[in-house]
């Protein structure tokens, strides 16, 4: 990968990582550029992900960070290998933002995925005609056919990935604001419930009695990245694109609103026969 094709999302989390190492040794970039007999700017590119790092520079500083976890090296050096990748995605067109691939990146390295959506099904549960439909109602009519061409794509995961878990919890408005014709809305809410009983995909329906809960509501992603030890990220969608949260504390506080979320849903047992029985409003 050119270093004009940098940052990445992957160059990022290696950058910020080493950053934090970095600090957490009190060592100044003038004092790391000596360990690897380079610039100060080189350092400052490295940890801004601007660019890569060789194997053999990336031993030095988890050597001189003092990391000896061995599957936490394993991981960083994974990491690095994985900047210059070259993903499905890469070769879509400038169709797609940057925006959206950092989101294809997150999702294609994550093991666990955990989705709250309040309007929509999420994307990864979305039939053909769903995505289409949503598509259609806000994008140019020449970015149609390539986004629902990505979001097939990306369904790729559960169908044949096993190892990777696709955890939802989806407002039953979401389930029932559907303006469309009757059999698209049957297709969706019976796709849902296929898809619900997939060994890697959980299913919740928040109900409209539960109890409200006093936040923001809105979608968000916490993504569980594979590597040890694993690292979870959270990502919060807004009418513009989405933001990317890192910070320990933003990320906790993520993760406890899906725990509360969690308490708050049905069960997949009972949000499957909730879905069901609003297909059956659709007869």
């Amino acid at each position: 990968m050119a270093q004009s094709d940098m940052p990445t999302m992957r160059s990022r989390r290696l950058g910020n990582e080493l950053r934090r190492l970095r600090l957490a040794n009190d060592l100044k970039v003038a004092e790391v550029a000596e360990i690897l007999e380079c610039g100060q700017p080189k350092i400052s590119q490295i940890e801004n992900g601007k660019r890569g790092i060789r194997q053999i520079d990336l031993t030095l500083l988890l050597d001189r960070y003092g990391v000896e976890d061995d599957q936490y090296r394993v991981s960083l050096k994974q990491l690095a290998r994985d900047i210059h990748k070259v993903d499905w995605w890469s070769y879509q067109g400038p169709l797609l933002g940057d925006t959206l691939r950092d989101y294809l990146t997150l999702e294609s390295d994550s093991e666990v995925m955990r989705n709250y959506e309040p309007a929509l099904v999420p994307g990864l549960l979305q039939t053909e005609a769903y995505m289409r439909q949503l598509f259609t109602a806000v994008l140019p009519v020449e970015r149609v056919e390539m986004m629902v061409t990505t979001r097939l794509k990306r369904k790729e995961l559960i169908e044949k990935q096993p190892d990777f878990r696709l955890r939802a919890i989806v407002d039953e408005t979401a389930l029932r604001r559907l303006p469309w014709p009757g059999d698209l809305i049957r297709e969706q809410l019976q796709h849902l419930c296929d898809v619900g009983h997939l060994a890697n995909v959980t299913l919740q329906v928040l109900p409209l009695k539960a109890r409200f809960i006093n936040h923001q509501m809105q979608p968000f992603v916490l993504f569980s990245l594979r590597g040890e030890p694993a690292i979870d990220v959270a990502w919060l969608e807004h009418m513009t694109g989405g933001t990317l949260l890192e910070q320990r504390t933003d990320v906790r506080a993520y993760a406890q609103l899906w725990a509360e979320l969690t308490a708050y849903a049905l069960s997949p047992h009972e949000s499957q026969r909730l879905i069901e029985d609003i297909a059956k409003e659709y007869t």
